[in-house]
């Protein structure tokens, strides 16, 4: 498939049309809680689509994508408060650093062969071991965390309003759903989903799984980073147990699962009806903890049952079976 064709007109017109639609919610709405709830949205949209690129189009699902995110996140923080960085131009460096841990866990991971349950295990360990370290040094503020300072400028990536990062977060889903949109299309893609189904074939045609999964794991590992980055000029806050913790880990394949893996919308899908629901039970039950966590696991596992595809399948599954059913009557 020639490199003009991997992202065919008619997805990159609906991808279009939804950043001009979301792009304007700030245009139409000044209400912080719209705004909020917008914002909020796109990020886990974010994360899903990160996880979704490794988990839905590649197979190799990650119990702990927060590894990246979190090193996305310091590495953000830190440039700025220790290296006198520029916001934006710490951006790409946490964008880069963790697609590096990416590499780094990659190689480990996939030059032994590890897939499965065993690697989801590998990523639980690294992003652990990587918060007990972000606990353990100096650099890193310890327990205690790191705030970035209050320094309201556009220049420095810290907006007035919640519609500026509502517009930087809408720049990152775009760019994720631009690269899920040349998986689902181009050669790449192509390779990594046949490596997903079946790596001996896969490689008796001549695709090599290691290279392909490690293309993959940073990919997904630099949207991730991104996703921290921006957590950090929002809440200009971040911790080892924010950074590194299971919330986000869960968030992200919760969103993605539900949504319905390997396609271009079920990360976005999911991550709304999550956030509606997450929204509509801290209005009915305030903020009990782990009332998220609890929300997350009832809908995966209502979607595994009753939806395996997840939403965005939905719509497939109730065409076959129309289908089928038509055949079955002219039969």
């Amino acid at each position: 498939m020639s490199a003009g064709r991997a992202i065919p007109l008619r997805e990159a017109a609906w991808i279009a049309a939804f950043a001009g639609v979301v792009a304007c919610v700030p245009l139409v709405s000044s209400s912080g809680v719209v705004l909020n709830f917008v914002m909020t949205a796109l990020y886990a949209t974010l994360i899903a689509q990160a996880w979704n690129i490794l988990g839905g189009f590649g197979g190799q699902f990650s119990f702990g994508h927060a590894l990246f995110f979190g090193t996305g996140a310091y590495i953000q923080a830190i440039a700025q408060l220790q290296g006198g960085i520029n916001a934006w131009v710490a951006l790409p460096m946490a964008v880069a650093g963790a697609a590096a841990v990416g590499l780094f866990v990659g190689a480990l991971s996939f030059r032994y062969g590890l897939k499965g349950s065993y690697f989801a295990l590998v990523t639980l360990a690294f992003a652990e071991v990587f918060r007990i370290l972000a606990l353990s040094v100096s650099f890193t503020g310890g327990g205690v965390g790191l705030m970035v300072p209050l320094r309201e400028s556009a220049a420095n990536l810290q907006f007035a309003s919640r519609a500026g990062y509502l517009w930087l977060v809408l720049a990152f889903v775009v760019a994720a759903l631009a690269v899920t949109c040349w998986l689902r299309n181009g050669r790449f893609g192509a390779y990594l989903q046949a490596v997903r189904d079946d790596e001996d074939a896969a490689r008796a045609v001549g695709v090599d799984p290691f290279r392909v999964k490690l293309a993959a794991i940073c990919l997904s590992g630099a949207f991730m980073g991104a996703a921290g980055a921006f957590y950090v000029q929002v809440f200009q806050y971040i911790d080892p147990g924010i950074a590194y913790g299971a919330t986000t880990s869960v968030e992200a394949l919760v969103a993605a699962i539900v949504g319905g893996i390997g396609t271009l919308w079920g990360p976005v899908l999911g991550a709304l009806v999550l956030h509606v629901l997450a929204d509509a039970t801290r209005n009915l039950f305030g903020e009990l903890p782990g009332i998220n966590m609890v929300i997350y696991g009832t809908v995966l596992v209502l979607i595994v049952i009753f939806a395996p595809r997840g939403i965005a399948g939905i719509g497939r599954s109730v065409r076959e079976a129309w289908a089928g059913s038509g055949r079955g009557r002219g039969g």
